[in-house]
């Protein structure tokens, strides 16, 4: 396939994918105009179009679906060089992107990110904090440190240590509670509330636990913490012992085509060792 040709039908996915012009071109980092000329120059050169424009947005006829299917198998195909080629490079120079979650971004990363930089001089470690999932398919990092029951297909990792939770509110406690909204309303924590606690009974949610401990110490509800956060907050109170039944493995995971890279397998086992060196912190906080 033509360079050009792989180009433009990159922007084709993006628009199939994000189902829109202006939502592909935020996905691409380009504007508006670069994503019309590119679907105008994909639809010219085939001679028929690919999208239906609708009020609602771009849609796909039936009939061009086998087209976006041929495009993400030449997409998969593209990026599993880029890593390969990625995977080669040297040892310890260039850099590293790590993704993990607030929680972990907040705490105990910076410091181990710290330690390994002053052992491995020309890295760079470059840290995402990041919530929801990032796409390490599509190399947006390079090792995810994610607290996870289990892990995808696609990524090979250790279970490092275990993140322990347990329930946190100001003085006086408002008897109130706060949910998990976002991606950790999949999370352990969360089916522990939703058992434990009735709807009626939690007057707010957040997205980030770095932001549910803001709200508990606000005075908003309780709000189940990883104890690394509310254990050393002195403007919250634990309410019983840790929460055995919401601990969860914390994860060191790079995708399967860059895990035996040699820059990519040692910072990732460096940064499994030294997160489990603290687990008794990452656990009860202390």
């Amino acid at each position: 396939m033509h360079k050009e040709n792989w180009d433009d039908l990159r922007f084709v996915l993006a628009v199939a994918e994000n189902g829109s012009v202006s939502a592909a071109a935020r996905a691409l980092g380009v504007n508006h105009a670069t994503v019309l000329r590119r679907i105008a120059a994909f639809e010219a050169r085939h001679g028929s179009p690919v999208f239906e424009r609708t009020a609602r947005g771009y849609t796909i006829p039936a009939d061009g679906l086998r087209l976006i299917e041929a495009a993400r198998e030449v997409e998969n195909a593209v990026l599993a060089v880029d890593r390969m080629i990625d995977g080669a490079k040297a040892p310890l120079r260039g850099v590293v992107r790590i993704t993990s979650t607030d929680t972990l971004c907040h705490t105990v990363l910076p410091r181990i990110l710290a330690e390994l930089a002053g052992e491995a001089e020309g890295l760079r470690l470059e840290l995402i904090c990041a919530n929801a999932h990032v796409d390490l398919a599509r190399m947006h990092a390079d090792i995810a440190v994610r607290p996870a029951l289990t892990l995808p297909d696609d990524l090979d990792g250790v279970a490092a240590a275990r993140l322990g939770f347990a329930v946190y509110a100001a003085r006086p406690d408002p008897g109130r509670w706060l949910g998990l909204s976002g991606p950790l309303a999949r999370s352990r924590p969360a089916e522990w509330l939703a058992e434990a606690v009735r709807p009626g009974a939690v007057a707010g949610s957040a997205d980030s636990f770095v932001t549910l401990r803001e709200m508990a110490a606000a005075g908003l509800g309780r709000a189940v913490l990883p104890c690394i956060l509310g254990e050393g907050d002195p403007r919250l109170e634990r309410h019983g012992a840790p929460l055995a039944e919401a601990e969860v493995p914390i994860w060191v995971a790079a995708h399967a085509d860059l895990a035996g890279a040699p820059r990519i397998r040692v910072v990732r086992d460096r940064l499994a060792t030294s997160l489990r060196a603290r687990e008794a912190e990452l656990l009860r906080g202390a």
